[in-house]
């Protein structure tokens, strides 16, 4: 009888097996590594954890973001893996679980782990998927802060001009960043983002169309001062209202929108060296951003990308 149960188990076992590799499809092959609908399947349930406000638009654009999230992942991975002989950073890990803890306002790791399981998410993929990123900041910095310019005189000489204005304002900013291809033209591409703007909302248009790392945020850059800003950007805003678009900007990596989420009056007494070390940040953060958008897509472009 024993023997006759194994048997039935068994046969079980493999027509399991069976019916739930049939139902695994290859998406995308990416060098050596492919991407499965089950994969696309995980990654939705992650971004939309992170990012709630993704419920909101279809399931198709949910599995295109999916998919493009992937992409970046493993090309993005397959770069650390030259450069970092050992991805297991302690130290990383540990900072990335308590800003995971504080994100999703949990008290400590116990319930993070409980509520990753109700939402079906592995706990340690998810940390690892930070990972990469924090890694990855981290590769930028080392690759190119030596070639980041700043010219402090020049700066110097901005932030004072910018201080004797009697009016100075802060902006509370979001930015989609997006590229056209070699047969699109701007116009109408501005005004598919614009017209999905206004069907969904801006958060949702960084999602889908924003090639900025914002877009893990929904594109908020958050409040900035107008002596951080150059002059031209502070002319364009200083004519926009709240919850007012811009139009597109020209920008090394592509097309720039802005929008006005708060506006108000700087009213506190300007300390100028505390004020120039922090313009000197902003425009060295800037500048890495940039290096980090265009050596991705460099990558990207050296890499064989096979959609099924």
């Amino acid at each position: 009888m024993k023997k006759i149960n194994f048997i039935i188990c068994l046969i079980f076992f493999l027509f399991y097996s069976f019916y739930a590799h049939s139902n695994i499809k290859i998406k995308y092959k990416i060098e050596n590594q492919i991407i499965t609908n089950i994969d696309i399947l995980e990654e939705k349930r992650y971004i939309t954890f992170l990012r709630p406000n993704l419920k909101n638009i279809s399931k198709d654009e949910i599995s295109k973001i999916a998919e493009n999230s992937l992409i970046r992942e493993i090309i993005k991975k397959k770069e650390l893996d030259t450069v970092f002989r050992n991805l297991e950073n302690e130290e990383i890990t540990s900072q990335i679980k308590k800003s995971l803890i504080d994100y999703v306002n949990v008290k400590n790791e116990t319930e993070l782990v409980n509520l990753l399981k109700e939402n079906k998410i592995n706990y340690d993929k998810i940390i690892l998927k930070m990972k990469y990123e924090r890694l990855w900041n981290q590769l930028i910095f080392s690759k190119f802060n030596p070639l980041v310019k700043i010219d402090k005189i020049k700066l110097s000489q901005q932030l004072k001009k910018k201080i004797l204005s009697n009016k100075k304002y802060e902006y509370n900013l979001s930015e989609l960043l997006f590229e056209i291809d070699k047969n699109e033209k701007l116009n109408k591409k501005y005004k598919e983002i614009f017209d999905y703007i206004k069907l969904n909302n801006f958060k949702l248009a960084v999602f889908k169309y924003s090639i900025s790392d914002s877009s893990k945020k929904g594109g908020e850059i958050g409040w900035i001062k107008e002596t951080l800003l150059s002059d031209d950007l502070n002319s364009i805003l200083l004519k926009m209202k709240v919850d007012e678009i811009s139009k597109p900007l020209k920008y090394p990596n592509g097309y720039l929108v802005l929008k006005i989420n708060d506006k108000k009056e700087m009213k506190q007494t300007i300390n100028f060296n505390k004020e120039l070390e922090e313009l000197i940040r902003y425009e060295r953060n800037r500048q890495l951003n940039q290096f980090s958008l265009l050596y991705f897509k460099k990558l990207k472009q050296n890499t064989l990308i096979d959609e099924k």
